[in-house]
């Protein structure tokens, strides 16, 4: 059993619990001798937990969506609350890691009279993942990419990729027919986690569903994100967008141009 712990997580018994690594070294109080098992989802669990609340829930989506950080004012205002009952929840969602905060001054306001930094919040880049009973598609994922790496199948995972874009883009196409194509591309890459937005003429995917493996295999994965997103544009019959190479930081590392001024 320790040996199976000891692979999950380092964890160093203490007085007053265990320190893990994986909850960012804060203090956890195991339910059981599987240290590192509990460890792992007690702490999963309790932060999946914080957005069972509607309103939570609702902060942390617009949050999520955003660019940059947002203020207590603005997150309020945009969800129909309360700036004190914002302020309480974005705390109560900083403090579970789901979000990030930072402190600046108001935008053209500096010097002694510009008053006191702007608590702003804005989504962490922490991944939270529970499976009941555990399992661990992550580690699977890792070694099959480290496989296509080594054995130079990037062609055959684009085409795999590829065809399945295409065949959720149909059923898009099926499921909505009359729906313009960039409400549908939309709603299709929402569904499945990009968290779409406008940028012109072009979409751009403020989240990348696969950043753990992007991160480790970038060439590989952002090849396959390519041919997944244009499988989706083919397999739905949307002509006025195309899918291309565009990293950014923080962000998808495809966009969907307007075929309009990709043809400029």
């Amino acid at each position: 059993m320790s040996a199976l712990a000891t692979s999950i997580g380092s964890a160093t018994p203490g007085a007053a619990g265990i320190a893990c690594e994986l909850c960012a070294n804060r203090i956890c109080r195991p339910t059981s001798g599987l240290v590192g098992f509990r460890i792992v989802t007690v702490t999963e669990i309790s932060v999946i937990a914080v957005l069972e609340d509607p309103v939570r829930r609702r902060l942390y989506d617009y949050v999520a969506a955003q660019a940059g950080g947002v203020s207590r004012a603005e997150a309020a205002t945009a969800t129909g609350i309360g700036r004190t009952l914002a302020a309480f929840h974005l705390d109560r969602l900083a403090e579970a890691g789901l979000v990030e905060v930072t402190f600046a001054r108001p935008t053209g306001r500096s010097g002694p009279g510009a008053g006191r930094p702007a608590k702003l919040y804005r989504r962490s880049m922490a991944e939270h993942q529970v499976s009941v009973p555990p399992r661990d598609y992550r580690a699977a994922a890792e070694l099959l990419a480290e496989v296509v790496d080594v054995t130079g199948a990037e062609p055959e995972l684009q085409r795999a990729a590829r065809s399945r874009g295409a065949a959720a883009g149909r059923v898009a196409r099926q499921q909505s027919p009359a729906l313009p194509d960039d409400d549908l591309v939309a709603g299709a890459l929402a569904a499945q986690g990009y968290q779409p937005y406008r940028d012109g003429g072009d979409v751009r995917l403020r989240n990348c569903p696969f950043h753990l493996l992007a991160d480790q295999h970038p060439p590989l994965i952002c090849g396959m994100n390519l041919a997944l997103l244009e499988g989706l544009l083919s397999g739905a019959a949307v002509t006025g967008l195309s899918a291309r190479l565009d990293p950014r930081p923080g962000e998808c590392c495809v966009v969907l141009q307007d075929s309009k001024n990709n043809a400029d």
